[in-house]
């Protein structure tokens, strides 16, 4: 969705995690399902039916295999215990989960009124995988005024760069209706955490950022709001969602839409996208639940680090605004890919 595709999502907005172990090889230790917390209580049913969701989009004759068996077992937790095993990857680092969601704004298809900030397609230069000009030079330069690039006009600057962290989102028209918009690429350039920013500047105490903070600073300093956003030189364009139906949800990294709360944004060099991942989140609220990779973002680097997507509209960014946890993540792997990993598992 990005991000959500990338996500997207990503709204590690208040801390980013640092992997001692991220430029080292990665390491694999195999468990036993009775070592996940929780594991017997979950409802590995409804796990299972996101699961197949996705699971013929892996491009793995290993995967494929266990795909197609996933529609012919009668038991969801017997499946998975019978063609997986937990491998817990860098285990002597702390995982963090985040939480992210598709926002609800308000727009207009053309500029008038409050509907000034525009949401871009990408310009056919950008190219994939290339750095691109940064969010400011963009900005100050007008590079992409006057080009017919404008997909919809958004009535908040704040709300337009938080779907661009979220990389996905709904638009309600002035017009009537609504329209979704999808991650459509990016300038090239890193996520910069602007809530580390106001971290790092004395601003607010690491356990003060929220999201909702954040938008309520920039809206109070608009100057040095709109400095503040441009410490991030990530730049999302986006495209016009038709395909999804509106009971469905976004579109993930795999280019199928995303479950509440059974769906993450995971490090793909780590996990396997649509692969199932068990998730031990602690915090006020802990999660212990079989959740499956569909998604990715540019602020989730590492094996313990995960993004749970909450939903779409304003409750579910709430509760995914509060979510900065610690706790640790397990990947269900196949059987031979495990032991191929851990050998002495």
């Amino acid at each position: 969705m990005r991000h959500v595709r990338w996500a997207a999502a990503i709204f590690a907005l208040g801390a980013t995690m640092t992997l001692n172990s991220a430029d080292a090889a990665p390491t694999y230790e195999i468990l036993k399902f009775e070592d996940l917390d929780g594991w017997e209580d979950d409802d590995h049913s409804a796990a299972l039916a996101v699961f197949q969701e996705t699971c013929a989009d892996i491009k793995d004759a290993e995967w494929a295999t266990l795909c197609a068996l996933a529609t012919s077992q009668p038991s969801a937790r017997t499946f998975f215990e019978l063609f997986f095993r937990p491998v817990l990857i860098n285990g002597e680092d702390q995982a963090l989960f985040t939480g992210y969601f598709e926002p609800e704004l308000r727009g207009s298809r053309r500029r008038g009124g409050p509907y000034q900030y525009p949401l871009h397609s990408k310009p056919p230069e950008v190219q994939n995988g290339s750095t691109w000009f940064s969010r400011r030079e963009i900005e100050e330069q007008n590079l992409l005024d006057g080009r017919g690039l404008e997909l919809v006009w958004i009535d908040d600057p704040v709300e337009k760069f938080f779907l661009q962290v979220q990389g996905s989102g709904r638009v309600k028209l002035a017009e009537g209706g609504a329209m979704r918009v999808g991650y459509g690429g990016k300038n090239g350039h890193e996520y910069r955490s602007i809530g580390q920013e106001l971290i790092r500047r004395g601003t607010y105490e690491p356990h003060q950022v929220s999201a909702q903070v954040i938008r309520r600073w920039v809206q109070r300093n608009p100057i040095e709001g709109a400095e503040l956003l441009r410490h991030n030189p990530s730049y999302v364009f986006f495209r016009e969602v038709s395909e999804v139906p509106a009971d469905k949800g976004p579109l993930g990294a795999m280019n199928r839409s995303i479950t509440p709360m059974r769906s993450i944004a995971v490090d793909p060099k780590f996990n396997t996208l649509g692969g199932p991942v068990w998730i031990e989140k602690g915090g006020a609220k802990p999660l212990h639940r079989l959740m499956i990779a569909q998604d990715t973002g540019s602020a989730i680097k590492g094996a313990q680090r995960a993004d749970i997507y909450y939903g779409t509209g304003d409750q579910a960014g709430r509760a995914a605004g509060r979510i900065r946890d610690r706790g640790r993540l397990v990947a269900l792997m196949p059987i031979q890919t495990a032991y191929t990993l851990a050998p002495g598992g």
